[in-house]
This record gives structure tokens, C-alpha cells and sequence, in this order.
């Protein structure tokens, strides 16, 4: 039999255009901003006289590279810990369970709640005790929180008991059951969270600009700070590195997206 096929609703289709054209404008606007030299937040949509002098300029005289070096020398190190010790935790909580277990895990998610600004003060002074400032490892450790953990324990509640049980009779020992068992299951939500953890610290400005005061370990977000100036501002400037501070984080999405869709829907956290 033919299926049938659904008329096209056009009202729908002609909403969902107007809305997918409102949310790109921003990035439409960023883009060709980047490519002139003004100093006036214009609407100024003209192809003629774009260039790429503002991208040339920011690697040449404001040393971007540098910075970009040192995010993404952050955002990997903030990644791999946040993934290795969320994963190991909720393995604990879920599948090691001892007494005072579900408790514990209340309070550590009651941390959530606690505001980030007002740990600002002593996580600089506990830095600064263990002489820490200026370091990518100060700048990656924040991220580290009960989130990664809770996320994760949602996930790791499909994975059968009796699988774990059956690796345990074979004589797998506990690190073989989580590294060759557990982990290739949990795949999805490793990428979620590795998703969450490169947009949370890459985007990151109060915590660097609090914990960095050599200009040579400064981060992206405030080396595009100071591209603004105290009398005038040259906005292409601005919006070149905001593009090229936009760029990695939407290029990693674009090709985790399915993962990271499977894994938010399979932990069972809406959004």
C-alpha cells in the first residue's frame, strides 16, 4: 500500500523560517561586521568592501594564538578530569553502594545550589596556598562539580546489574569491569558532559580574569575583553574575535550533536 502523505502545513514551515532566520541573524551580523573596520554598531548587511584585515590583525598585533593555545590547553584539561572523575564517582554512588551512600550524594548535590560567586573568594585563596595561580589545572578543577557526577548516575542506572556480576565471577577485577565494561555503555553521556564541560569553561570570564594575572596564561574570553577600547572601539575587531571564539565550541557540537542528544535523552535529565 502507498502511504499517504501528510499535507504540507505552510503556516508551520513559514513560522519555523521566520524563527531559523531570527536566531542566525546574530551570527549573519557577527560575520560580516568581522570583515570591516568600523567604529559604530551599524546594520550594515552590504557585501562590498569585506575583507579578512581584522582576523589578519588580532593573530599579528593582539598575539590570538597565544590565548587560543591556552583555552584550548584548558578546556582539554577540564574535560578529561571532569569526565574521569564524574564517571568513577557515579560508578561509586550507583554501583558500589555502602552505607550513608544516598546521603552523601544528597549533599554533594546540594552544592548545586551553592551560588558560584560565592566560592570566588576562597577557591583564589586555596589557589593561592597551593601556588596554583597563573596554571591551566586552576582554571580547569572548577568545573569538576556535582553535575558531571548526578548526569552521569542517571546513565549509569540502565547498565544491568548482572552484567557487572558476571564480569565479577569471570574474575575481571573492579578498574577492568569499569574501563571494558561500563565505559564503552556510558559513551553517550561522556560526550554530553564533555559538550557541557568545553562550552562551561571555554566561555568562562569572572574565574580567569580572577586566577590569571600573567597576561601570557590569559584565556580567550579575556583577551577579547580587551579589544575594547577606553575611548573608541573598533567593533570589527570585536567581532572578529567573537567569531573566532564562537567557532569551536559550535564545530564541536555540530559533530557530537547525536551523542550528545542520545545521551542528555537517556539520562533522563529534560531540559
Amino acid at each position: 500500500m502507498e502511504k499517504k502523505v501528510q499535507p504540507v502545513l505552510w503556516a508551520e514551515a513559514v513560522l519555523l523560517a521566520v524563527l531559523a532566520l531570527a536566531a542566525l541573524f546574530p551570527f549573519v551580523y557577527m560575520v560580516l561586521t568581522s570583515m570591516r573596520q568600523t567604529y559604530s554598531m551599524e546594520l550594515n548587511f552590504g557585501l562590498t568592501g569585506l575583507n579578512l584585515r581584522n582576523y589578519s590583525t588580532i593573530f599579528k598585533n593582539f598575539e590570538f594564538g597565544k590565548y587560543l593555545f591556552n583555552s584550548v590547553s584548558v578546556v582539554v584539561i577540564a574535560c578529561f578530569f571532569n569526565a574521569v572523575i564524574s564517571s568513577t564517582a557515579a560508578y561509586g554512588f550507583e554501583k558500589k553502594r555502602f552505607v550513608g551512600s544516598e546521603l552523601l550524594f544528597a549533599v554533594y548535590l546540594a552544592t548545586l545550589m551553592v551560588p558560584s560567586q560565592v566560592i570566588l573568594i576562597p577557591l583564589f585563596r586555596i589557589a593561592q596556598k597551593l601556588h596554583l595561580l597563573n596554571t591551566y589545572l586552576i582554571l580547569a578543577l572548577p568545573v569538576v562539580n556535582a553535575f558531571g557526577v548526578f548526569l552521569i548516575r542517571q546513565f549509569i542506572t540502565s547498565v544491568p546489574d548482572d552484567l557487572i556480576e558476571a564480569a565479577r565471577i569471570d574474575g575481571c577485577r573492579e578498574f577492568r569491569i569499569f574501563y571494558s565494561i561500563v565505559v564503552p555503555l556510558i559513551k553517550p553521556v561522556l560526550v554530553s558532559l564533555t559538550v557541557f564541560t568545553f562550552i562551561t569553561t571555554w566561555n568562562d570570564f569572572v574565574w580567569p580574569l580572577i586566577a590569571i594575572t600573567n597576561t601570557n596564561r590569559s584565556t580567550l574570553t579575556l583577551a577579547l575583553a580587551s579589544l575594547q577600547g577606553n575611548y573608541a572601539t573598533n567593533y570589527g575587531l570585536v567581532m572578529a574575535g567573537a567569531a573566532l571564539t564562537f567557532m569551536p565550541p559550535f564545530i564541536l557540537y555540530i559533530f557530537l550533536q547525536k551523542e550528545f542528544v542520545e545521551g542528555i535523552a537517556l539520562s533522563g535529565v529534560k531540559g
